[in-house]
């Protein structure tokens, strides 16, 4: 039984990167970049990309996919700043997968967007083995979850192209410390682009924009 349950996994996996490949190759056709946003409950994904979507909308045309176990509040969060965002529920499951992506880019005009941000439901661990077909993977981590997060979920960050360490105007009110959250994340992956944001504030922002644009 216990071979079994390993197979069966192995497959689902080998199924989702299959359909990974296939919604990446959709999204090159149309030339819009994706981005996988993915962090704990609270972490401060949906204000990020609330943020990016007024930066750059003069500029780039936005859409979202955003991803929850139940309702569509951060969908509707979206609409509100005027683009198209498609609520993906996922029920019991933890995260996203490629086939959930599929369909939904499906229903969107991909020739009318340039940027494409997947929010994925709110985890440090299931997230890390599906992917989705994005071209970067973000992982946002709020000082609120404690600077010893990191180190106690290192997959994720290992497979990930940023880090964003967020809520830094609060760390002192929680007695975090933003630069060994860096540190961590570096330490597990040398190659993750780090960096500190404040929503509130606005620090380290126009970094967060920066690496949208690649």
């Amino acid at each position: 039984m216990h071979f079994t349950e390993v197979t069966v996994g192995t497959d689902l996996i080998q199924k989702n990167e299959e359909l990974a490949f296939e919604n990446r190759n959709l999204l090159d056709q149309y030339h819009v970049k994706a981005f996988n946003i993915m962090g704990a409950i609270g972490s401060g994904k949906t204000l990020l990309i609330e943020h990016a979507i007024d930066h750059f909308k003069d500029r780039f045309t936005c859409a979202v996919l955003a991803g929850d176990v139940i309702a569509r509040f951060d969908a509707e969060r979206f609409e509100r700043k005027g683009v198209r965002a498609v609520p993906l529920n996922t029920g019991k499951e933890c995260h996203l997968d490629a086939h959930m992506v599929g369909h939904a880019i499906e229903t969107l005009d991909l020739k009318s967007i340039d940027f494409l941000f997947i929010e994925n439901v709110g985890n440090l661990v299931c997230p890390a083995d599906f992917v989705l077909g994005e071209h970067t993977r973000i992982v946002v981590v709020s000082v609120t979850e404690g600077d010893d997060t990191i180190a106690k979920h290192p997959m994720i960050f290992r497979i990930s192209d940023a880090v964003i360490i967020n809520k830094i105007d609060i760390a002192g009110f929680v007695d975090a410390d933003p630069e060994k959250m860096l540190i961590d994340a570096r330490n597990i992956n040398p190659k993750i682009q780090a960096m500190k944001t404040s929503c509130k504030t606005g620090e380290g922002l126009d970094m967060w924009y920066t690496l949208l644009e690649g």
